[in-house]
């Protein structure tokens, strides 16, 4: 077996968390907590995506950071072309009722492409250094640190109007409404998507402990390879 059918299984399962995250990023959640509509605030995308750092994780406890970073191209890779197809892909079949302007989807594929490469590579960085430690603390630390760059990348490059020159903005992400969909300050609602997003992802990242847990535990500490 060549050493790229070994981590055939991640790369495999890296693209699938980010195919199924850009589609399912097109669907707001439905219902409301109190006077908080969750539509305001989540898409069904923030629940997949995080798992991206737990692949990223388990790829490096078992395989070294070289091969984690490999995988983070990939994914890279997919994120930037699904973002560009899959939006009009899902329009033209009916399965979301907008279409997203040419340009505008480039925006996104950039500000999708950045955050996923930065983010995810700082995580590689920062469970690296921390490997040795508890258990716990590199897959903990570098996926807090890294989905807290991923959220900020993100929403930044896409929706705030100083990367206007990335492509057009979002009007409805910059009104301003009140933070979180209830808190008396008000704020561009991107704001709140951010720490909608975040919220999700560290949930996530705490949830996602277990089963890094029960498959890193099957394995030896491998040669690691930089």
């Amino acid at each position: 077996m060549t050493s790229f059918q070994r981590y055939l299984p991640f790369v495999a399962a890296m693209a699938l968390v980010v195919v199924a995250s850009n589609i399912l990023v097109q669907f707001p959640m439905q219902g409301a907590v109190g006077g908080l509509s969750l539509g305001d605030l989540l898409t069904w995308g923030a629940f997949t995506y995080p798992f991206s750092f737990l692949v990223t994780d388990l790829a490096n406890r078992r395989y070294g950071p070289a091969v984690a970073r490999r995988i983070v191209f990939v994914g890279f890779m997919t994120a930037v072309v699904c973002s560009v197809l899959v939006p009009p892909f899902l329009f033209r079949h009916g399965l979301i009722e907008f279409e997203t302007a040419a340009d505008r989807l480039v925006r996104i594929a950039a500000a999708s492409g950045a955050a996923f490469l930065a983010a995810q590579l700082l995580d590689v960085t920062v469970f690296n250094r921390l490997r040795r430690q508890s258990w716990w603390r590199a897959p903990i630390v570098g996926t807090l640190v890294g989905s807290v760059f991923d959220t900020l990348v993100f929403f930044t490059v896409a929706f705030s109007a100083a990367f206007a020159f990335a492509g057009p903005s979002d009007g409805f992400a910059l009104e301003a409404a009140p933070l979180m969909g209830v808190l008396p300050i008000e704020t561009m609602r991107w704001v709140s998507w951010a720490l909608g997003d975040l919220s999700v992802k560290l949930i996530i990242a705490v949830v996602a402990l277990i089963p890094y847990r029960l498959l890193a535990a099957r394995w030896s500490q491998p040669a690691l390879a930089v």
